[in-house]
């Protein structure tokens, strides 16, 4: 049974989440502010996925994503935010967080993305690491480096650029990278999200993010790394 730790103050929406979780075979522990949430985290608890509204009573959901990178790089963390600004959207992949739904959502959409983050986090990668031009990948300890500088990327952009780099020379449609780190079944997907995440990657992996070496996009098709 997969532990979920919920972040959430409004009772009403907690109930209704509880209750779903808990009859989708889940395990969740609530908390109502960001201390609560530190104190369960920091305890002897073990989480499976982090589920972390924005604005709470004592600080932000982004906040204590923060805090939770600085201990834990691999949980899979989604934000229950009332906007999808693509301000909140940066806001929350440069604090480590892997996705996000917007309020009001359907119970069946959070499912279907918890899901996709489980199955993620429990793929084993086929080899110790990958070398792909001046590009690192250490798999077991989901790191990268370029040119022998680490890369300081969230969970979320580790595991893009892992798989465009696993297929280098190939251009990868969109779709198939949508299928591959987020929904499977690609019904919950908003597109922008991936657009979002190739520009936070080109920003830290070229010398010149306006024009590209590596990260190529295929016009009307999707992205090839290029070592």
């Amino acid at each position: 049974m997969n532990r979920i730790l919920l972040l959430e103050d409004d009772e009403s929406l907690i109930d209704g989440l509880q209750y779903t979780l808990e009859k989708n075979g889940f395990s969740p522990d609530i908390a109502r502010t960001t201390a609560q949430a530190r104190s369960l985290f920091a305890g002897e608890n073990h989480y499976d996925l982090l589920l972390l509204d924005v604005t709470l009573p004592d600080g932000t959901g982004f906040d204590l994503c923060t805090w939770v990178r600085a201990r834990d790089r691999q949980v899979p963390i989604i934000f229950l935010t009332a906007s999808d600004e693509e301000l909140n959207i940066i806001r929350g992949l440069d604090s480590g967080g892997d996705d996000y739904i917007t309020k009001p959502f359907k119970l069946g959409e959070l499912l279907s993305r918890i899901r996709a983050l489980l199955r993620r986090t429990k793929l084993t990668e086929p080899t110790e690491g990958l070398q792909s031009g001046q590009l690192f990948l250490d798999f077991t300890k989901s790191q990268a480096r370029l040119n022998n500088r680490p890369l300081d990327l969230t969970a979320a952009e580790y595991r893009l650029l892992s798989l465009l780099a696993r297929n280098a020379g190939q251009v990868l449609p969109r779709s198939r990278i949508l299928d591959e780190l987020w929904d499977k079944s690609g019904n919950f997907v908003d597109d922008n999200t991936l657009s979002v995440y190739i520009r936070r990657l080109r920003e830290k992996i070229e010398e010149d993010p306006s024009h590209p070496l590596h990260l190529i996009t295929v016009r009307g098709f999707g992205y090839q790394w290029k070592p």
